[in-house]
């Protein structure tokens, strides 16, 4: 049985999500994503340093794994070759039950938002994947910023654009990394457990053709 998440006190006009490892539980799918694509070129990555390094860019994770291994990985090559593998994960994808069970209560009482250090369209096919695409009022992804998180620019574009004053969001985010740039945005924030918090272990397989 999960444990209910400790929403602070209110009242909040807008509630802002963080997607993966928040909404959807796909942080063991990246990380079998991410083995398969470095695998290639015989880059390791470590599983804790994969969920340290949670909410940074992709470009910006191969960067330092380039530099820490003496590799010189094409970086836009291997984005796309991760976010591929990814998407062949997606059939396995869950929610994250504990903010699902947020996103049911106030859904159609305040609006919600996605922020995301994820391409949109991989967010998109998250969210419809959990047939939870339509809850969302905005989607706000890597492409909308050029500050990545622990800057407050992402949080802040969509406070913009629910016209909603910082102060009033509340945001979720399951790394200390999302956690800072709300904080620097002026807004609350819920820590979402990590899936090794919870329990939860990575049983996905990719699929050959």
């Amino acid at each position: 049985m999960h444990k209910q998440l400790e929403i602070p006190t209110g009242p909040f006009k807008a509630y802002l999500f963080d997607c993966d490892g928040t909404i959807v539980d796909s942080m063991p799918l990246h990380y079998v994503a991410w083995k398969a694509a470095l695998g290639e070129w015989n880059c390791p990555f470590d599983e804790d340093l994969f969920y340290a390094w949670g909410g940074r860019p992709i470009p910006d994770i191969i960067i330092s794994l380039n530099q820490m291994h003496g590799l010189q990985m094409p970086v836009e090559k291997v984005e796309i070759r991760k976010e591929n593998l990814y998407l062949d994960l997606i059939h396995d994808l869950k929610a994250v039950p504990e903010v699902l069970e947020q996103i049911d209560a106030m859904y159609g009482k305040i609006p919600f938002a996605v922020v995301s250090g994820s391409s949109r369209n991989a967010v998109i096919r998250s969210l419809k994947v959990l047939h939870l695409f339509d809850k969302f009022e905005t989607i706000v992804g890597a492409e909308d910023y050029t500050n990545a998180k622990p800057a407050p620019d992402a949080f802040l574009i969509a406070a913009a654009r629910l016209g909603v004053d910082p102060k009033d969001c509340l945001v979720f985010e399951d790394t200390a990394m999302g956690v800072q740039a709300a904080t620097a945005a002026g807004m609350s924030s819920v820590r979402v457990p990590s899936p090794q918090e919870r329990g939860v272990t990575g049983t996905a397989t990719l699929r050959t053709a």
